[in-house]
């Protein structure tokens, strides 16, 4: 089979697996955040959620406001120059590699999702500079251990890594299976190393029916956690001020919007291996 045959037939059966007929979270999240990678049921739930919760908008707003500010300081305060991107989403505009390589060309980064249709768009994640790499695996949460086993083909794990689970541990619904998996996978990274957490948080009646509708819709569930249980993802390590925080509340730029001055209902922190 030729090359071009191969990755014809790979392409078929990705599309292949992608379903249209019910939401889906990195669709719908594309939504929110203005991309044009969504389909009528995503934006039909979206459109549903708007009436119940506004301030979903904002969420996804700050949440990605955060990916720039906590990658920013790990290169440039922190020195790190690799990152382990887990629960990827669809592309949008300053992904953790753009971020990264305008501070550091020289970054590494591993972007981690096992969804059709992140990997449908993998190739929009996979520029980067000269001096710099990117790739993309698909591989499971669930594993930590394959995952880093896989990583590690690209970034050096005996050198600090910025691991980035943004917006991804509500959908593992049991939560001490999701300490568990943070647990492995930051056991399985070197001393200055970080974790980087942000989720959106039961803190609102607001967010709490939004969640709702969200799950009752068919799409794979998301689970909104009190701010002690996503406190509780950093146990063993420790946290950089100001610890854990609403989403725009974490080291805000000088220049921050007004927008960024919203209480949303999403919770962050970041905080090193010692």
């Amino acid at each position: 089979m030729s090359e071009d045959i191969a990755q014809d037939s790979a392409g078929f059966e990705t599309r292949a697996r992608i379903d249209t007929s019910r939401p889906h979270s990195a669709r719908f999240w594309n939504y929110f955040v203005g991309g044009k990678d969504h389909y009528k049921v995503d934006r039909e739930i979206g459109e549903q959620i708007k009436e119940i919760f506004p301030g979903l908008v904002d969420v996804a707003h700050s949440s990605r406001l955060f990916l720039g500010r906590a990658v920013r300081y790990l290169v440039a305060e922190q020195g790190v120059r690799q990152f382990l991107d887990i629960g990827t989403g669809l592309p949008t505009a300053n992904n953790t590699h753009e971020v990264a390589q305008r501070a550091a060309p020289d970054a590494r980064i591993v972007y981690v999702d096992n969804d059709p249709i992140v990997l449908a768009h993998a190739n929009a994640l996979l520029t980067s500079t000269p001096e710099g790499q990117t790739a993309y695996l698909d591989a499971d949460l669930y594993d930590p251990e394959s995952v880093l086993r896989a990583a590690a083909q690209t970034l050096d794990l005996s050198q600090p890594v910025g691991l980035m689970i943004l917006n991804t541990l509500g959908h593992v619904s049991d939560y001490e299976q999701a300490r568990d998996l943070v647990r492995r996978l930051m056991a399985g990274l070197p001393s200055g190393s970080h974790l980087v957490i942000s989720d959106s948080t039961a803190t609102s009646e607001g967010m709490i029916a939004a969640s709702n509708a969200y799950n009752a819709s068919g799409a794979v569930p998301y689970h909104v956690r009190s701010v002690e249980e996503i406190t509780g993802l950093f146990d063993g390590l420790d946290l950089v001020e100001p610890g854990v925080v609403r989403v725009p509340e974490w080291r805000p730029d000088a220049d921050a919007d007004e927008e960024e001055d919203k209480a949303v209902d999403a919770f962050c922190g970041v905080a090193r291996k010692a």
